[in-house]
């Protein structure tokens, strides 16, 4: 990395990460209080959603793909926004108070069902910028 490129790069993912933080807090409002789902199915969200996203552009954005994205702008989207908005430490800890609270079989259907369908997720994405890619 050149020295002009390191403050570039780490000002392109720490805005990106604020941005998709913000993004996650609101995320998890509306679906928590405008939807009533509660704060698992927020973090879900937003993990499923961030899967999509960091697999979509690093397909669409990738040395085949259609858009051309510089450094910056691929550090920006999918280590700043996509590591700012999903939030595996949360779903950790959703994870761990069901655990808490003896619901060991709501734990476990919950995590399997946020990881299949992240990867579904990732798998969409990818599939999706294939096509445009095309």
């Amino acid at each position: 990395m050149r020295n002009a490129e390191g403050p570039r790069l780490y000002l392109a993912v720490g805005c990106g990460a604020a941005i998709g933080a913000l993004l996650r807090f609101l995320s998890g409002f509306f679906i928590a209080s405008g939807l009533g789902l509660g704060a698992l199915g927020g973090t879900a969200f937003v993990n499923i959603v961030g899967s999509f996203v960091i697999m979509f552009f690093a397909t669409i954005t990738g040395p085949d793909g259609r858009w051309l994205v510089g450094p910056a702008g691929r550090q920006f989207v999918m280590a700043g926004f996509c590591g700012g908005f999903t939030t595996f430490s949360a779903m950790s800890l959703d994870a761990f108070l069901l655990l808490q609270q003896g619901s060991l079989f709501h734990a476990a259907l919950y995590l399997a069902a946020v990881i299949f369908f992240s990867l579904a997720a990732a798998w969409v994405g990818y599939v999706s910028a294939l096509q445009i890619n095309r």
